[in-house]
């Protein structure tokens, strides 16, 4: 549907309780007149249009019974009417995704007594956090991707029933406040990219039912508080922070980890051996830190591992061959709740209601999108790093050893994992040749093997992985022809091979066909013919002349007595056998 916001329903139908546009193309403002009144108005849903300008300030007194309030996604702008406070029966109030900015009123956060859900992410709200203490019933608050600053207050605390807690992408600094403990009732709680400092309070120690846990990107450190209960934590981010010293030991006890992401901090020491003991782990980031000693064997006993990333530390000794037993998503995924965050909301909006009304409640649930909040991570592929969510967590699987010191050949066995879609070894000391297993790669989009020693050539049989289309194998020592230039293999271009000098084929300019010596050119059978007849003639000349020459001498003596007898004189007298004989 398109055209302006139909006001002129409400106008004309004095006795509707439900109401809802929800994506659509509706234009224009929310003209409400301010002595306009709807109190049979039950639920309003206007989100995900085109609806610009500022919310009408008599809006609390034109609905005065209204319990779901539902703006979000649309262009409002301007300050959240201070009327909002007048609706004390609202339960659920969602402004997520405009452009409102200004101070949140004292009056609403003081008398939406009933509010049980809170959104007010992605606009440009600021000044200091508001007060809850007067919310009571209060279980889901949002209020991330504003521009709130200053440290968080005391009087923030006084809601004992919050059960997600999201101010991450602010401005607020300081140290995390130990009393976070009296939400003894959260599962999950998003600080992430503030600027708080300073150590973990112990008052986290309390907080053992939380699920999702995201510290990053905050200047938070040393290390976590020993007493820190985590048995149930599925996820947790702590990446990007001042964490120092040893991976964490309190981290043992959280077996039900999925995602544990501790990326860009200063850890050192070995991996420890207690990290074979999360058996549910499906992503495992510890790069960017200085984590040293060899790649561990135990390791491989987290099988259900789809994501794991070492780069960039300082790991030596060789590959471990046994990583094949890590699925890496070899096994057809199984799409459940692994990577669900949170999934209770649509059970409170149902709760209460009699069946006569249920089916009306459970739309709205899925109108408001909070049935299932799903984990995102990032992982670099292709050269790039990705932010990954909801499903595709079941389908995506990387593995990544790059800017390490890792030496010795590549195990063959890597070949074996089929199912994988990034691979990265680059910036290493590996050596020895690329296995010719790596064509089992059936499922692999991204392979990075630059930037090592490696030898001999390229095993032909890669060119049938159909899906890669990043790969690179430059400053290497390897030697021979390029697999054929066809399929995936003609979309890449000299840069994936240069640094390797003894590489030939396309799409280098070297050629394969080795360039010989021309082959001596032989005489013509004319030419042989004609010589060997003046040689023939030669020597029969020279033999006649010889003869002519001899007869004509036995001639002459023969005529001439004197010369003959001066011959046989001469020949007596210089021949001693011949005088002895006569």
């Amino acid at each position: 549907m398109t055209g302006g916001v139909p006001t002129w329903l409400l106008d004309n139908n004095a006795n509707l309780e439900h109401l809802s546009f929800r994506g659509n193309n509706l234009t224009g403002v929310l003209d409400l007149p301010s002595n306009s009144k709807h109190s049979h108005m039950f639920s309003l849903d206007f989100s995900l249009n085109c609806i610009h300008g500022e919310l009408p300030p008599f809006i609390g007194s034109i609905f005065p019974r209204l319990e779901f309030l539902n703006l979000s996604g649309n262009a409002l702008q301007g300050n959240i009417p201070s009327s909002m406070g007048d609706m004390e029966w609202l339960e659920s109030l969602d402004l997520s995704n405009n452009h409102l900015s200004g101070q949140l009123p004292e009056h609403m956060m003081m008398g939406c007594i009933s509010l049980v859900f809170l959104k007010l992410s992605n606009n440009s709200l600021l000044g200091t956090l508001p007060t809850i203490s007067n919310l009571t019933q209060l279980k889901y608050l949002f209020l991330d991707n504003n521009d709130f600053s200053g440290k968080i207050s005391h009087g923030f605390s006084n809601s004992s029933s919050l059960q997600i807690l999201d101010i991450s992408y602010n401005l607020l600094t300081g140290q995390i406040p130990d009393w976070i403990g009296d939400f003894s009732t959260l599962s999950a709680l998003s600080l992430s990219r503030n600027h708080f400092d300073g150590a973990v309070p112990t008052g986290f120690c309390k907080l053992n039912k939380l699920r999702f846990l995201d510290l990053s990107h905050n200047k938070i450190g040393p290390t976590l508080p020993p007493c820190a209960n985590l048995t149930n934590m599925k996820f947790l981010h702590l990446e990007s922070n001042k964490l120092t010293g040893h991976i964490p030991h309190v981290l043992s006890e959280a077996t039900s980890l999925v995602t544990l992401d501790l990326r860009d901090n200063t850890l050192s020491g070995p991996i420890p051996l207690w990290i074979s003991l999360l058996s549910t782990l499906r992503v495992l980031l510890l790069n960017g830190n200085q984590l040293e000693d060899s790649i561990p064997l135990h390791l491989c006993q987290l099988k259900s591992i789809s994501i794991l990333d070492l780069s960039h530390n300082h790991f030596s000794g060789t590959i471990p061959f046994c990583l094949d037993n890590i699925t890496f998503g070899r096994e057809s995924p199984l799409i459940d709740d692994t990577f669900i965050t949170e999934s209770r909301l649509y059970e409170f909006l149902i709760i209460g209601f009699d069946d006569s009304q249920l089916s009306v409640y459970t739309a709205l649930s899925v109108n408001f999108e909070l049935s299932a909040e799903s984990e995102e991570i990032e992982f670099i592929t292709k050269r790039r790093s990705e932010s990954y969510m909801g499903n595709i967590l079941y389908f995506m699987s990387g593995l990544d050893l790059s800017g390490n010191k890792l030496t010795g050949p590549i195990p063959p066995e890597i070949g074996n994992l089929s199912g994988i879609h990034t691979l990265n070894l680059s910036y290493n000391q590996l050596i020895g040749s690329i296995p010719e297993t790596f064509s089992n790669l059936k499922e692999i989009e991204s392979l990075d093997l630059s930037h090592n020693g490696l030898m001999g050539q390229i095993p032909p049989q890669m060119v049938e992985l159909n899906f890669l289309s990043v790969f690179t194998v430059a400053h290497n020592n390897l030697s021979g022809k390029i697999p054929e230039w066809k399929f995936q293999f003609a979309t890449f271009q000299q840069s994936s091979y240069e640094g390797n000098p003894l590489l030939c084929g396309l799409p280098l300019e070297r050629s394969c066909t080795p360039i010989n010596a021309p082959p001596a050119v032989k005489p013509p059978v004319s030419n042989n013919t004609e010589n060997i007849s003046w040689e023939a003639i030669f020597l029969w000349s020279f033999g006649g002349s010889y003869g002519v020459a001899f007869l004509g001498i036995i001639a002459f003596l023969y005529l001439n007595s004197s010369y003959r007898e001066l011959l046989f004189y001469f020949i007596g007298k210089h021949v001693p056998f011949l005088r002895l004989w006569g």
